[in-house]
């Protein structure tokens, strides 16, 4: 089974999203799931170095309104372990180069662990994940060669290939993440419970099982 997982890096609940997919795939135990990430930009419009996160938020939602979305996103966070601190980022970045990042990671088989480093830079530690040199050292903490990421990123490499990924999903019809798609056909849209995703993976893991015996 195929499980692609639309989002941005920007995304509190694309964070929390993945840490409820962790929980998921630790109770089904990942078998006969094969897990890709793939790029949703929430505001392509933004800059290359970004700008002024409060006020960028507060133009968004007001500020009254960024108090109260923060406060639940909080709550929900630490249900699984995520430890937001707002008030460190300073900047909303444009998100490209860090998707090119999670696409690389994929071939270096290190895609789960860069998200999760992403996610956790970003929202935890409030860094820059627009800047080259902090995707460099997130690069590196994932186990892959910040040297050759760093070249990477110093080019358009993957730049066109990540717009049109991320019009695909928007061509599907996804329009909020994160977003669960199963083998290019079903679509999960929100931060679901574990036990949701897990009934919902066993339910079509066993769907392929059954369409693999009638069609010997």
């Amino acid at each position: 089974m195929q499980l692609d997982v639309v989002s941005d890096t920007v995304c509190p609940w694309c964070y929390i999203g993945k840490k409820r997919l962790d929980q998921a795939l630790a109770m089904q135990g990942g078998n006969g799931i094969t897990l890709a990430w793939r790029p949703f930009q929430l505001d392509a419009s933004i800059p290359e170095g970004g700008v002024d996160r409060k006020v960028y938020m507060e133009k968004k939602f007001g500020a009254e309104r960024a108090k109260e979305v923060g406060n639940t996103i909080r709550t929900f966070g630490e249900a699984v372990g995520i430890d937001f601190h707002f008030d460190r980022i300073e900047r909303s970045p444009n998100t490209l180069d860090s998707h090119r990042l999670i696409r690389w990671a994929g071939t270096a088989g290190r895609q789960n662990e860069i998200v999760d480093i992403l996610f956790r830079l970003y929202f935890e530690d409030g860094e820059d994940i627009g800047q080259h040199g902090v995707l460099a050292e997130a690069a590196s903490e994932g186990g892959m060669d910040a040297d050759i990421v760093r070249d990477l990123l110093s080019t358009d490499a993957d730049k066109e290939l990540i717009r049109r990924e991320d019009g695909q999903a928007r061509q599907m019809g996804i329009q909020g993440v994160p977003s669960f798609v199963i083998n290019s056909q079903w679509v999960m849209v929100g931060a679901q419970e574990p036990e949701t995703l897990v009934k919902m993976f066993n339910k079509l893991l066993a769907r392929e099982a059954e369409d693999a015996v009638t069609a010997r």
